[in-house]
């Protein structure tokens, strides 16, 4: 069977036991603070698990994108160097919300395993939960009395906790968990010896396939766990494991699931892949190197295509950092030395079309973010290694901070090393990762302090959690009922009850999170900010305000910093109408923006990100060039036409997904999509987009529309930022303003482009005859700086104070000056508009370790209160303590004394 023949045998199978079968969440998770990538199957259904949403399919298959490379499910470090570990990878999935339980989940799994996939019953073994006392947890006795059924007594397995106890994070819900494990063992090898003693013992040929997860509790913030309102069942089965198995592979990456991508490297790169190579032999590293490729290509691009760019911090660094390590290892061990990682983007895309086509419609855009990435570093790690040459060369270390050459009966013993400091500034300052830092040191027959590595680093990461740190305490029930309800598409204020809050603490401030059974208030979502206002009590004397909302699991979430003394009356929820008004404008203006932009760039156009508040927005959009100002007054004449038709908005609510995508309506890549979808139209022909924001009644509300920049967001990413309304109004009235004040200073001429450029032209032309005066002055000056020269231990001294306008000019005088004198050691200090200055120059045939320009400008810097660099030959330095500059020229002679 062929890898796509499986996915789809294990969907009808479970199709055909009432499954109702959903498309995979996107790998980025949003409204969730406690996930940053979907790391299982049940991510999307969390908010079922908890009670917190209402159950529209009791039984659920599917299969699901997700991604371990961070936090307490992080397989990074093991991809590629086994055989079944992976970033990204495929989860095959099977719930019950409140349906079946232990007995329906074991029988199916097993008749699907032995009878449909036909894998040998002698060849399974099967784990269940043996109890915790700690904790006050039992043996998991139904599940092993229903394994019984299936499989010998010797075949089922007592698992700790660690393997058999599933919880998603350190809160949520979790439960004891049954697994299934295959052993692919050569038969001789199994008729030997039992596998049951491989089971957990990361023996690569016995593997975990499936595990059956069966959720009854919910971990919250003490650790304590408390029972779920209901039992369900939470299955997950590794699709690439089961692909292996089935096509009866010693390891994933020989399938059809990675190997197109592995012989297209192959056959780019001109080395043989070999599967077999052993850690230490011949082809090992470059085995390695193309499985890691094939493996991270694949996160990158989900990722991607899923709406996350690569950048410097959370979600996107770690993609960054996926990326740069595929990079390394092909520049590395397969010596691709140009951008190559990109290629891979449209085979990946290909395997994938009918499966995820998210990732085959944005290909293009893709393929070109990862270039743009691959370029970027490739430059980074040029520089980075040189560095570490740089820093070799001059440098080696011991344990014992003694310092001298390398001797090679030392190093093998470890003795020298690499400081962890400037370890980690490479890591820092240059994206290297540590274990490149570690493999060129090693080429240099040095080791690098990894004790010092990971102080700083975790210095770094505590001053980051710090920043971002947020504490939330357990939920406070107030009335049981979880049935919450949104009602702000029609109405501004409602009358409502408290069903539960917590207290929340971030950088030191207290607040409280309120969720309330009915609400007007938006939560924060698809780019639009959430709503703020107030929760009034029942007699509108008193009230708390609302300083924010968000939306967490699927639940609507309300911020204040005090909570309403009577927790268990009426309230009335008002929204602030004013603000709610003006996002609505710029809302609804960014679909206007987005239609506009398709029809005068292309349909290649999709939305990247947006942000939408009361004062402007914010569009991100794919686009690979800059937008002419031709093109733009086109965009910006499209919107405000529209805007000038006052179309009425036609909002069409519980659209069938299907039903919606097939008449035509623009949909979100990376957007969570339910069955039933809200469809926003602007005219039939022109705007039409599933949405989940609050829009005007008719686009004569935003008034006027004005895009106030353009610019480069990231590869193949363009930013528009405008404003409407009331802020476009003022921004016209203000430019306007300034037109007449221009006339009035250019004396009443009305042609002012001419006015202008006459004064620029006039401007030039009187810098260019100041320019020629203070060339002349210094001219005059050389002569006698040059004869101010002091000879000092063969070394000819000047230091002196210059009085020249600019910076440029001082760097020419201490260059001519230069040529007339040899073996020059120059300083020079400045005032330049009330701003202490330092220049040194030093002739080529005398710079050294010592007399080195660029260390003594940073020496002289301290001395003004200031800093610099340079080249060895020629460097500057600026400061603020003017006072300074008398005691630069004294001390500067202390470098050659």
């Amino acid at each position: 069977m062929t890898a796509k023949e499986i996915r789809q045998t294990y969907l009808d199978f479970f199709k055909s036991k009432q499954h109702h079968i959903v498309p995979s969440a996107p790998i980025v998770v949003k409204n969730d603070p406690t996930l940053m990538f979907t790391n299982a199957g049940m991510n999307q259904f969390k908010d079922l698990f908890l009670g917190e949403a209402v159950v529209k399919y009791p039984r659920v298959a599917d299969t699901q994108r997700c991604l371990r490379v961070s936090g307490k499910h992080n397989d990074l470090e093991e991809v590629g160097i086994d055989t079944y570990h992976h970033t990204m990878f495929e989860m095959l999935g099977n719930w019950s919300f409140g349906d079946y339980f232990k007995k329906e989940a074991i029988a199916w799994s097993w008749e699907l395993l032995t009878e449909v996939y036909k894998i040998p019953k002698d060849q399974l073994y099967v784990s269940i939960f043996e109890g915790d006392e700690k904790e006050g947890l039992p043996r998991d006795t139904e599940a092993f009395e229903l394994w019984k059924q299936f499989v010998d007594e010797d075949r089922i397995i007592l698992g700790n906790k660690k393997d058999n106890f599933w919880e998603m994070g350190d809160t949520g819900p979790c439960g004891p968990c049954s697994e299934i494990h295959v052993d692919c063992r050569p038969l001789a090898e199994r008729n030997a010896s039992s596998g049951k003693d491989l089971v957990n013992a990361d023996h690569p040929q016995v593997i975990e396939i499936w595990n059956n997860v069966f959720m009854q509790f919910n971990r919250v913030k003490d650790g304590s766990l408390k029972p779920l309102p209901a039992q369900h069942v939470d299955t997950g089965m590794g699709f690439e494991r089961l692909v292996r198995v089935l096509q009866q592979k010693t390891s994933n990456y020989d399938t059809d699931v990675f190997q197109p991508l592995i012989q297209f490297i192959s056959e780019k790169s001109g080395i043989k892949y070999s599967s077999s190579a052993e850690p230490g032999e011949k082809g090992w590293n470059e085995a390695v190197a193309m499985r890691v490729m094939a493996d991270h290509i694949r996160a990158i691009s989900f990722v991607i295509a899923d709406g996350q760019l690569p950048s410097n911090n959370k979600a996107g660094y770690v993609i960054r950092r996926i990326l740069r390590r595929a990079v390394r290892y092909a520049y590395t061990f397969l010596n691709l030395k140009e951008p190559f990682l990109n290629q891979l983007v449209p085979v990946l895309a290909e395997q994938f079309k009918g499966v995820f086509d998210e990732l085959y419609l944005q290909k293009d855009f893709v393929q070109k973010v990862v270039l743009e990435e691959e370029v970027s570093f490739l430059r980074t790690l040029g520089k980075g290694l040189l560095r570490i040459n740089e820093f070799v060369e001059g440098k080696s270390y011991l344990l014992s901070g003694r310092k001298g050459p390398l001797e090679p009966g030392y190093v093998n013993k470890g003795w020298y090393k690499l400081p962890g400091d400037f370890a980690f500034e490479l890591f820092d300052t240059y994206g290297f990762p540590i274990d490149l830092t570690q493999l060129v040191a090693h080429e240099n027959m040095l080791t690098v302090d990894m004790e010092g590595f990971n102080s700083a680093l975790a210095e770094q990461k505590n001053r980051s959690r710090a920043a971002t740190a947020i504490d939330t305490g357990d939920w406070v029930i107030v009335n049981q009922d979880n049935d919450t309800e949104f009602v702000g598409y029609d109405l501004t204020e409602i009358e409502t009850e408290i069903l539960k809050y917590r207290k929340v603490s971030a950088k030191g401030k207290e607040q409280y999170q309120i969720v309330l059974r009915q609400t007007p208030f938006y939560a924060e979502s698809g780019g639009q900010v959430g709503d703020i206002g107030r929760l009034e009590d029942h007699s509108r004397q008193f009230w708390v305000e609302i300083t924010d909302t968000k939306k967490e699991n699927g639940v609507i979430v309300h911020y204040t910093d005090t909570l309403p003394t009577d927790l268990d009356g009426k309230f009335w929820a008002v929204i602030d109408e004013d603000k709610r008004v003006l996002t609505e404008d710029n809302h609804s203006a960014t679909h206007l923006l987005h239609a506009a932009l398709k029809k005068v760039l292309g349909s290649h156009v999709n939305q990247k990100g947006s942000l939408v508040n009361s004062d402007n927005l914010r569009f991100d959009f794919s686009h690979f060039a800059k937008i002419s100002e031709e093109d733009l007054a086109k965009i910006e004449h499209i919107v405000n036409q529209k805007i000038r038709e006052n179309i009425h908005l036609k909002e069409q609510r519980n659209v069938p997904y299907d039903e919606a995508i097939t008449s035509g309506v623009t949909a979100l890549f990376g957007e969570k999509y339910g069955d039933f979808v809200r469809v926003i139209t602007f005219d039939d022909h022109f705007s039409k987009e599933l949405c989940g924001g609050t829009h005007v009644k008719a686009t004569g509300q935003i008034g006027y529309f004005k895009i106030v920049s353009e610019s480069a967001v990231a590869a193949g990413v363009r930013r528009i930022e405008a404003i409407t309304a009331a802020k476009a109004e003022q921004f016209i009235v203000n430019q306007s303003k300034e037109l007449n004040q221009l006339k009035g200073l250019l004396k009443g001429n009305q042609n002012i482009s001419l006015a202008v450029q006459a004064l620029l032209d006039e401007n030039a032309k009187l810098k260019k005859e100041v320019e020629k005066s203070i060339s002349a002055k210094a001219g005059d000056m050389k002569q006698d700086i040059a004869a101010q020269a002091e000879n000092i231990n063969g070394i000819n001294f000047i230091a002196t104070q210059v009085d020249l306008p600019s910076a440029e000019a001082v760097k020419n005088l201490a260059f001519e000056v230069k040529a007339l004198v040899s073996d020059l050691y120059l300083v020079f200090t400045t005032l330049i508009d009330d701003k202490p200055g330092i220049t040194v120059m030093i002739s080529e045939n005398i710079v050294s370790e010592k007399l080195n320009a660029a260390k003594i400008v940073r020496e002289l810097g301290k001395e003004i209160q200031g800093g610099g660099g340079g080249q060895p030959f020629y460097a500057t330095a600026g400061g603020k303590n003017a006072y300074g500059l008398t005691q630069v020229l004294i001390k500067a002679k202390d470098f050659i004394a």
